[in-house]
């Protein structure tokens, strides 16, 4: 693999750990810090071999092919973790392929052994949310709790990202607003998982991929959202169906909770769940109608709202906002 190719971070670590384990140089470079367009995030890796072979993105364009180039020549790696800027100006944005004007800060890190990559692979196999921090005045890469965490961290102390289970949004009630929210949702790489356990409303034709459950919506709840990284709405226009679920969910690490319906509807269902002995400050939790006010009437806009509602939450989960 001489080209960088876009891979999810496990895959990423798993090349780099075999690469390791044969005897290969190895360098793993973080993207720190965009300034104007730029196609890959903070926090987006690139492993790259020894002899130029590499795995992932950091800019998508020729910035790939310069730093292969780089390490492979002894130019970068060895020692601490080094700061490299790319695309300081028009005419060097130009030349590495990055949008005009853009400007690139990474980080190249050399990785000394596999076994740190085989700690980390081990603890996200096991469905753990792991924090990888990178000591920038030592060089040690240190594995802890990711709860709680923004998703990516850069400082002139540490670098640290979060890896573990997927952003994933659980849909109560099949439809078409379901269809369109989970459409949607998979463009920003949620795992969607729409839950029915209604006969009539099982779909012939399930979204391809987009997981579907039969389970009762409280049970799938408790099977789906243990994890902070969950999101949940309620759209059957069922009572019994919603109010299983949002009885679970206001209870569940889930960063965004949202119910569907007018705000007539949603204050009958407060005093509903006032009922079933959850607390106001539980109910506090839940954005009902669901979404933010657009002025939406068809399910595509709805759709649009309510994951624009889910984005500012997890936004502002992650530090963003």
């Amino acid at each position: 693999m001489t080209s960088a190719a876009l891979a999810p971070d496990p895959e990423l670590l798993t090349r780099a750990r075999d690469w390791l384990a044969a005897g290969e140089r190895v360098a793993l470079v973080t993207v720190l810090h965009t300034w104007g367009s730029s196609p890959r995030p903070p926090g987006a890796w690139l492993a790259i071999r020894g002899d130029g072979s590499m795995v992932g993105s950091v800019s998508g364009g020729c910035v790939e092919q310069e730093l292969a180039e780089r390490y492979r020549s002894g130019q970068l790696g060895g020692g601490l973790p080094a700061r490299v800027d790319f695309g300081v100006d028009r005419l060097e944005a130009g030349r590495l392929g990055l949008p005009c004007g853009g400007r690139l800060a990474l980080l190249v890190e050399e990785l000394s052994a596999a076994a740190p990559i085989v700690a980390l692979l081990d603890r996200l196999e096991a469905g753990e949310l792991v924090a990888r921090r990178v000591c920038l005045r030592t060089g040690e890469a240190s594995l802890h709790a990711g709860g709680g965490r923004p998703d990516f961290s850069a400082d002139a102390q540490a670098v640290t990202k979060v890896l573990g289970p997927a952003w994933q949004l659980l849909l109560i009630g099949d439809g078409q607003l379901a269809r369109n929210l989970a459409r949607m949702a998979r463009l920003l790489d949620y795992r969607v998982i729409i839950c029915d356990p209604r006969e009539l409303f099982a779909d012939p034709e399930p979204l391809p991929d987009v997981d579907y459950s039969r389970l009762m919506p409280d049970d799938a709840v408790r099977a789906f959202c243990a994890t902070p990284r969950s999101a949940i709405v309620t759209l059957s226009h069922d009572p019994k169906q919603d109010d299983l679920a949002l009885s679970e969910a206001l209870v569940s690490p889930a960063f965004y909770i949202g119910a569907l319906g007018s705000k007539a509807t949603a204050a009958a269902r407060h005093e509903r769940l006032l009922a079933l002995g959850l607390e106001s400050r539980q109910l506090a939790r839940l954005d009902a109608p669901a979404g933010l006010p657009i002025g939406s009437k068809r399910p595509a806009e709805i759709a649009l709202s309510i994951l624009a509602g889910i984005t500012a939450a997890r936004n502002a989960l992650a530090g963003g906002l």
